[in-house]
């Protein structure tokens, strides 16, 4: 026997002495991360993820190329994104930016579809059209650099977008299953939600010609849902109003196509921002109790998609 051995003390050398913290990540969360988190589409808004149109906007010529409705003038979405952060901010809320992107890719500015916000960090999505592909690698770096922690990078064969992602609060959440989100994406997703303790995650099929979730239906606050009735599934219905919701019909179907007023953003429950352009829509918000900030978003709105589909959210006051 060596001398080293016979000099060893036994209560540091046998066996492993340092053992692991079994605390839950979320625990972990402000610690080492930072204040993040979303269990809900109504808690009051702190923290979102945007990205202000930049060179990716000029020069473009075709807008049946890019998935657009029509061309929009760079400067005036410009303004106009400009006008929803001011709106934001002047209600505390912390707006950060995707600062950089691929010069080809227009549809950047329609965040909510590239990440997926979690009680515990983000899913980053994986686009499902080729057009969009490679813009959740530039929201992958602004995670990074803010200390959001990526709790999964949708993968294989799975494609998974953001807006097809609905928290009704920590124990429900609805996914939707389409051309966008296949069902290999939803598992992934699903998976992940159900590891962090959310009871129920249903999985709702898109209607053929809607695009995501949030273009169909969405939440006000804890009692208040709105829905465009001819493509939002009834088992969502059905399982809002067993909780108690009150459903709010959207059937102005020139609105809906036009300035789609289903898809705003709540700052805090019973308060929302949408675009001008539905006052048949706003008139049935304000009539139902809803407080209603409408902004003119025409030229973002020749992007197919609206306020919603502007917003990642990062950060929502918890309503569990």
């Amino acid at each position: 026997m060596h001398d080293a051995d016979q000099q060893l003390d036994p209560q540091v050398s046998v066996g492993e002495r340092w053992f692991a913290d079994a605390v839950p990540f979320e625990q972990d969360l402000t610690r080492y991360w930072g204040d993040w988190g979303v269990d809900s589409e109504y808690g009051r808004l702190q923290a979102v993820l945007m990205r202000r149109p930049g060179a990716e906007l000029e020069g473009l010529t075709d807008p049946a190329r890019i998935r657009f409705r029509g061309l929009p003038d760079p400067s005036r979405a410009r303004e106009q994104h400009d006008r929803l952060a001011e709106t934001y901010r002047a209600f505390g809320v912390k707006v950060h930016y995707v600062e950089e992107m691929s010069p080809d890719r227009p549809n950047a500015m329609f965040c909510r579809d590239l990440c997926a916000m979690t009680p515990e960090g983000a899913i980053l999505a994986r686009p499902a059209l080729a057009i969009r592909r490679g813009e959740e690698r530039f929201v992958a770096q602004t995670l990074g650099r803010l200390g959001v922690p990526i709790i999964r990078t949708v993968n294989g064969r799975g494609t998974f977008e953001g807006a097809d992602l609905m928290w009704v609060d920590r124990k429900l959440a609805f996914l939707g299953v389409g051309n966008r989100s296949n069902p290999e994406g939803c598992r992934q997703v699903e998976r992940e939600l159900r590891a962090m303790g959310c009871e129920e995650v249903m999985t709702l099929q898109i209607a053929y010609g809607q695009v995501h979730l949030d273009g169909a239906m969405n939440i006000v606050d804890g009692r208040t849902a709105v829905c465009f009735p001819w493509q939002t599934p009834f088992v969502a219905v059905e399982a809002l109003r067993a909780r108690g919701f009150r459903i709010i019909e959207v059937s102005d179907v020139r609105e809906h196509r036009s300035t789609m007023p289903v898809n705003f953003v709540a700052l805090a429950p019973g308060v929302v921002v949408m675009a001008a352009g539905s006052p048949a829509t706003a008139q049935v918000y304000r009539q139902a109790g809803i407080e209603v900030i409408e902004l003119e978003l025409d030229d973002l709105l020749k992007g197919w998609g609206s306020v919603h589909c502007l917003t990642a959210f990062l950060k929502r006051e918890s309503v569990s």
